[in-house]
Order: C-alpha cells, then sequence, then structure tokens
C-alpha cells in the first residue's frame, strides 16, 4: 500500500503490548486511551495504535491496520522508535520479529540468493551478523550451484547455522538504528516522522 507521495505503509501489524493509560492521584479515573504498541508486517515499521472501544489485543497477534478496516485497530496514532517502546513490548519484540521472519521466510531466503555488493570492498550479507569474508564467499558459491530453497537448506549448506536469527538480529540492530545501511526495515525519517507527535506537556 502507497501514499500519496509513493511512500509504502504497513496493511497488518503484530501487537507487542497493550499499554493501560496512566493513573493520577486526585484521578478516580485513568486519563487517555489504551495505546497498543505493535510492529509492521512488511517493513517493521514501529507503532502506537488506538484500538477500538471494547476490543481486546494479545501479544503476538496479527491485525490489520488499513483504514477501511474493521477490526481491533481504529487508527494508528503515528510511528515510534525504539526508544518509544515500554518495556513490555521491548521484552515481547524479538519473538514477534521472529514470528514474522518464520512466516516470510521466502523473502529473507532470496535475500541470501539475491544480495550484492555494496562497494568493491564490502557485500551487503556482510551486513549480517557473524557473516564474514570466508562465510560470505561460501555462501555466494553455493547460491552459484543453486539457489537457496530454505532457511535450512542455507544452514545445511553453508556454516551459518541458524540464518533465522541471524536475520533476525539484524532486524533489531535496524530498529535500534545501531546502523548506517538499511537491509529489512524502513529507514527513518525522524524530521519528518516528529511532525506527527503530539506536544509534549510541560513538566
Amino acid at each position: 500500500m502507497e501514499g500519496s507521495q509513493g511512500r509504502t505503509y504497513e496493511t497488518h501489524a503484530y501487537i507487542l503490548a497493550a499499554i493501560e493509560p496512566k493513573m493520577y492521584l486526585r484521578d478516580t479515573r485513568p486519563r487517555g486511551d489504551i495505546v497498543v504498541q505493535g510492529v509492521g508486517e512488511t517493513h517493521f515499521t514501529l507503532l502506537d495504535m488506538i484500538p477500538n472501544r471494547g476490543q481486546k489485543v494479545h501479544p503476538q497477534e496479527r491485525v490489520s491496520i488499513e483504514k477501511e478496516a474493521r477490526g481491533k485497530i481504529d487508527h494508528v496514532r503515528r510511528r515510534i522508535f525504539y526508544e518509544d517502546l515500554a518495556p513490555e513490548s521491548e521484552e515481547e519484540l524479538p519473538l514477534v520479529i521472529e514470528i514474522i521472519v518464520t512466516k516470510h521466510e521466502r523473502k529473507f531466503v532470496e535475500f541470501f540468493n539475491e544480495a550484492q555488493p555494496i562497494t568493491t570492498r564490502m557485500h551487503s550479507l556482510q551486513l549480517l551478523p557473524g557473516i564474514g569474508q570466508t562465510l560470505m564467499w561460501a555462501i555466494l558459491e553455493e547460491r552459484k550451484r543453486e539457489p537457496f530453497k530454505s532457511f535450512e537448506d542455507i544452514a545445511e549448506r553453508t556454516k551459518l547455522q541458524n540464518p533465522k536469527k541471524v536475520v533476525r538480529e539484524r532486524i533489531i540492530s535496524e530498529l535500534k538504528e545501531d546502523v548506517k545501511r538499511w537491509l529489512f526495515v524502513r529507514p527513518p525519517r525522524r524530521d519528518e516522522d516528529l511532525r506527527d507527535r503530539p506536544p509534549k506537556r510541560a513538566g
């Protein structure tokens, strides 16, 4: 799904956690809405979402976030960043990322089959944790013989023992912005995304 300026938006997300509104000492009821934090299925965009009234969501649940969808989510409030995650969302994130990577295994296996050099000295495969020059060449030689079919196939034919975990860790590093290049996550545009954020309250 693309926006009016060609930007691609998520259509589905996985729930990380539902954050209850804060209680204040002088109030008998909490202020504000329940906020659901989640991660987009396609570009791993971290999101704050508002559920429809009366709907309960659960960690690891897949939900539609399209505008016309009649589901559990009323609307996406804003894009967030890793440092905005509540502790329970941060704890759930690795498992949810692994669920998404498992579901879309073919997409990530294709990365191993099609990844190209970045410069004359660096290959994009080397951006994955644990892949140095020797393992990179082994992967390139094996895929030349026959394209990889699955994570298991990659592990059996190379010394990369857990490709799924390697992909998961790379995605988390990108979400933390501990990288200079993005392979799987929609790159952050902080100035642009911050425009949609509600102003912070003083104090």
